[in-house]
């Protein structure tokens, strides 16, 4: 049980539990180290052990699993506590680890953490004893995927794709007293992760938070390059034209006008780039004339030019593009539909048990995207008129060559 001296407070930071001898996948009667590390030097903390949702007899900072049986298989985790003189502190309980402990003769040990796209995958077909072995042969989703003779019980899958992601098994030969023996092993996941994930955008513009002429627009991804992790810039698009410069941020404080809005993370020291899918943006109502405090007439101009539409082999340019139709002119905004997309892997002879293997299909998605020509806005301030043709030439004095500088924009430049 966790000590109970004093009213428990939780620290604001997380254990670390990691594997210093051992392996995520073992033979019963093998023995594993771990090891619990707390992110605060400046305090000494005890550490708590935890086995699912079990709390376990030992304590200290590394935990020894000796001679482990098949049941002791699961979820490791770990606390760190301390005394204070308000009561006790105790961390954010850490990121699980795994173990399995095999009760056969043959296992195949794969990493514990996913792959990413473009890395090399080394497993290793183990047997129990380190017995001379004839033949290995590696299975992925019950399909011979490679075979190779001798002592060498390491498999390399190079400039990793999506297509290798699967469940993998190993089948070994081998004689012990003039017996051949040939031993298929359970099976290990292998999961494939891009290093920067497809960005999704959301726009909020229905918040307390935020002023009623602006919006926010938020670039939502997951980020999985290795530490040190390279810095990664965002980019905001309206109707295919950037809004100011890159920035470090995932979000951005935009002016609230309708139109087709984007975004691009790119990371410029991996030469990676993503960006996500087009999203509309209506005005949900109010009326088209603003007035301000010196009335100027100027030449009417909808609030979202009407633009080409995009090649679908590639995202919107960098470069901002203009199109002032006249006052009659539709500017009803073309319909997108995304290419469908599949995935497929080609297999060789059927492996030697019984699988239920997966197939990987990719969903075609079709995207239709409508607008409603807003109404125009024929009066507004010289001044305004001078700020928004600064911002279509980005106001940054630069090229699309300049997007791999990270620079923060105060809203002042923003659209």
């Amino acid at each position: 049980m966790l000590p109970q001296l004093g009213a428990l407070s939780v620290a604001p930071f997380r254990a670390v539990v990691e594997m210093v001898s051992g392996d995520s996948r073992i033979f019963s009667g093998e023995s594993v180290r771990l090891k619990c590390s707390v992110p605060d030097v400046r305090s000494s903390w005890s550490h708590l052990w935890f086995r699912g949702s079990e709390q376990l007899p030992q304590r200290g900072q590394h935990l020894i699993l000796w001679e482990m049986k098949v049941q002791e298989s699961g979820k490791y985790y770990c606390k760190g506590v301390r005394d204070s003189h308000v009561g006790d502190v105790i961390t954010l309980q850490s990121l699980p680890l795994e173990i399995n402990v095999d009760g056969g003769w043959l296992i195949l040990q794969v990493p514990p953490e996913p792959s990413l796209v473009s890395d090399t995958l080394k497993v290793m077909c183990r047997a129990r004893g380190t017995p001379p072995l004839h033949e290995v042969i590696l299975y992925k989703d019950a399909v011979e995927v490679m075979r190779q003779n001798g002592l060498n019980p390491y498999f390399y899958l190079t400039n990793l794709t999506h297509e290798e992601q699967g469940v993998y098994s190993c089948r070994a030969s081998w004689d012990t007293d003039r017996r051949t023996h040939s031993v298929i092993s359970a099976d290990a996941s292998v999961q494939i992760l891009d290093v920067l994930s497809l960005p999704v955008l959301e726009i909020v513009a229905d918040s307390d938070l935020i002023p009623a002429n602006k919006m926010k627009l938020i670039c939502h991804l997951q980020y999985n390059a290795r530490a040190p992790a390279p810095p990664i810039n965002y980019y905001f698009y309206k109707n295919d034209i950037r809004l100011g410069i890159a920035t470090s941020e995932n979000h951005d404080l935009v002016r609230r006008t309708p139109g087709q809005y984007s975004c691009k993370a790119k990371v410029p020291v991996l030469g990676i780039s993503r960006w996500s899918e087009v999203k509309s943006f209506e005005q949900a109502k109010g009326p088209g004339i603003m007035l301000h405090s010196d009335l100027r007439p100027r030449n009417s101009r909808p609030f979202a030019p009407s633009i080409s539409s995009p090649q679908t082999s590639r995202p919107p340019a960098d470069e901002p593009t203009e199109v002032q139709p006249s006052l009659h002119q539709s500017t009803e905004t073309p319909t997108f539909t995304e290419p469908t997309e599949v995935s497929s892997i080609q297999t060789s002879s059927p492996a030697p048990k019984p699988s239920q293997p997966a197939p990987n299909t990719l969903q075609s998605t079709v995207q239709s995207l409508s607008q409603t020509p807003a109404p125009v806005d024929i009066f507004e301030e010289l001044s305004d008129e001078t700020s928004a043709e600064s911002d279509v030439s980005w106001s940054s004095g630069g090229s699309a060559e300049s997007d791999d500088i990270p620079l923060d924009s105060p809203d002042a430049s923003l659209w």
